[in-house]
């Protein structure tokens, strides 16, 4: 009989393995592959498994969870004379580094996660079997592999379509009213930081069978988070500064959305003649528009487990702008994580 190195079954309702977990500023959600206690989760561990490498997603400036150097059936069991080596992306030997917390129980935690942080963190665990009757000694040796990626929450903002007759698709006033809208609607969201961008309307003619042929300009315009002034407004919040931009743009995508219900109130109700142009009732709707920050992009096959996140562009790949995609290098390719261009 050997002591300290069987690996016994786990019991039922133990965590198995982990394949994704999501990492917030001082929160942890994770995607479970397998049978799995949400009670480890919430300890804001990530334990390893020798089948396949572990990815996990760390928002930018948060710490990332501990990475625990075993896989959960082997935690369940004493461990003689064990070892713990971890290395970083690149190679780098990860013992007595500046931003990273490494226990003695070789769980290791990556503080204020940036971009270049990014990438494969290994772990080797080396620990002893002893043979019971002879005390003959085997060394065992697994290695655990982490993927770890930064990610940002996507930028919103907001398309808006809505609909106004009209007595003619030439009359002059047309131009004039969408110019004043546009400047009411910025006036109402300004003290926010955010503005109206894209504007712009078609006339079309529309035959009925009831009314014949009416006229109606189809509106078309975008609710912006990055009015001028929103990068003093983002200073005071560096961290999370798109948790705020995002807040901020949906409030003024709700003061919009107020402001088109009492244009109705108002034109229905208040004006004693109806006026030239008016609202076309239940033609206000407004969609969300996402993007992501430069060396940042959505991959639905590659990082499912964080669909809805901005992840950081791999090796390879780059993005330039505030798209959702990570273009793939043609020509000399980037080497780093998070690249804005290919060179």
């Amino acid at each position: 009989m050997a002591g300290g190195g069987g690996r016994p079954r786990c019991p039922p309702g133990v965590l198995l393995g982990v394949a994704a977990v999501v990492v917030a500023a001082g929160w942890v959600r994770a995607e479970l592959k397998e049978e799995q206690s949400i009670d480890l989760i919430g300890k804001n561990e990530v334990y390893g498994d020798i089948r396949h490498e572990v990815n996990v997603y760390v928002k930018v400036f948060a710490n990332s969870p501990f990475l625990v150097c075993m896989d959960l059936a082997l935690s369940q069991e004493r461990l003689i004379d064990p070892n713990y080596s971890w290395t970083g992306p690149d190679g780098r030997i990860l013992q007595g580094q500046s931003y990273v917390n490494l226990t003695e129980t070789g769980k290791l935690m990556v503080m204020g996660f940036m971009v270049p942080m990014s990438g494969a963190y290994t772990c080797t665990l080396s620990h002893k079997i002893i043979e019971t009757t002879t005390q003959e000694e085997t060394e065992m040796v697994e290695a655990y592999k982490f993927m770890v990626y930064a990610y940002r929450e996507a930028d919103h903002a907001y398309q808006v379509s809505v609909r106004f007759s009209t007595t003619s698709c030439k009359l002059k006033n047309n131009d004039l009213f969408i110019n004043i809208l546009k400047k009411i609607l910025n006036s109402s969201i300004s003290h926010l930081t955010c503005h109206i961008t894209g504007s712009s309307y078609k006339c079309h003619s529309i035959r009925t069978p009831k009314d014949g042929l009416q006229y109606e300009l189809f509106v078309n315009f975008l609710v912006n988070p990055f009015a001028p002034g929103w990068e003093e407004v983002c200073q005071e919040f560096p961290y999370d500064c798109e948790d705020v931009t995002n807040k901020r743009v949906r409030q003024a995508a709700e003061l919009i959305g107020k402001f088109f219900h009492r244009i109705k109130h108002v034109l229905k109700s208040e004006f004693q003649a109806v006026p030239t142009i008016q609202y076309v009732d239940n033609s206000f709707s407004m969609a969300p528009i996402d993007s992501c920050r430069p060396g940042f992009g959505r991959n639905h096959q590659t990082h499912q487990n964080c669909a809805s996140c901005c992840v950081v562009c791999a090796p390879g790949t780059y993005s330039p702008n505030n798209e959702v995609t990570c273009q793939t290098c043609a020509g000399p390719e980037a080497s780093t994580y998070g690249a804005k261009s290919c060179h």
